[in-house]
């Protein structure tokens, strides 16, 4: 199929919320909360990326993610780099996002230990439409009161460093060996590089495009894969209709139509297409 749009996976998470976001149908009130709401193909296991919405009520857990390298170590398929777009928050939601200063592994396992690691946190005030990328390693951990899009590494593998005092299981061990323990840097992204087109992250693991609406071509290889997250907007791609709230897995070159309000993530792997 040229085009597919996907299914989604609504996970309940203890730091969810009652009322998600426009699109996606709120819990009842009696039902646990909703913190993420996954798009998946047929085959979930076999996409290299993953999307994401999340929705927060609390701190997600302080965490990083093995690289391809250290996941290939632990017998896991592949790493996990990921990125935030920002659609909503609240006046002082913060995103932690690597250590205030240099750490060793032993000062971090202390600090995960004894619960000071929090503190020891850039935590960085967000608005709607900031956006962060988090490469594996990084230690991180998203506030409360935000509606995030996640693009990631399609992997599920998580190092739980400290959680606020929720009974829920750490990874002491593998997170400090992977983590990556200086302040944070962002990369450096080219930006616009034509009307309406914004290239947010540009490899090495996935390539994420912000776009608005009207008529373009989806310049992918025949076999490629490419992920369409309409934020706002719908339209038409390879004769499937989609509209915000969804994704639609595009495959090979094909023609899209949006409408003119149209806001719209395209991630796929490999090279940007300049």
């Amino acid at each position: 199929m040229p085009a597919t749009l996907l299914a989604t996976k609504r996970v309940e998470k203890p730091w969810g919320r009652h009322h998600l976001y426009p699109g996606f149908p709120d819990p009842a009130p009696d039902a646990e909360p909703i913190g993420e709401v996954w798009f998946q193909s047929p085959h979930p296991e076999e996409p290299e990326l993953l999307i994401k919405y999340l929705f927060t009520s609390e701190k997600l857990s302080v965490q990083n993610h093995p690289s391809d390298e250290e996941a290939h170590k632990r017998g896991l398929p592949r790493g996990k780099d990921e990125c935030w777009t920002v659609l909503t928050a609240e006046p002082d939601s913060t995103i932690a996002i690597g250590p205030l200063r240099p750490m060793t592994r032993e000062e971090l396992r202390a600090s995960a230990e004894d619960g000071s690691l929090e503190h020891k946190l850039d935590w960085k005030p967000v608005k709607a439409g900031d956006f962060y990328y988090s490469h594996s390693g990084v230690i991180h951990a998203i506030g409360a009161g935000l509606t995030v899009i996640e693009v990631q590494q399609n992997s599920d593998t998580t190092y739980r460093l400290f959680d606020y005092g929720r009974p829920r299981e750490l990874h002491l061990d593998d997170g400090v060996a992977v983590a990556e323990l200086t302040p944070y840097v962002a990369p450096e992204a080219p930006g616009e590089i034509a009307p309406g087109r914004i290239i947010l992250v540009d490899g090495p693991k996935f390539v994420l495009e912000r776009w608005t609406g009207g008529k373009r071509m989806i310049e992918l290889p025949e076999g490629r894969q490419g992920w369409l997250v309409p934020i706002r907007g719908e339209g038409v791609v390879a004769g499937v209709a989609w509209k915000a709230g969804e994704c639609v897995l595009v495959e090979g070159p094909e023609e899209l139509h949006a409408s003119a309000d149209a806001d719209l993530l395209f991630a796929y792997v490999g090279a940007s297409f300049r």
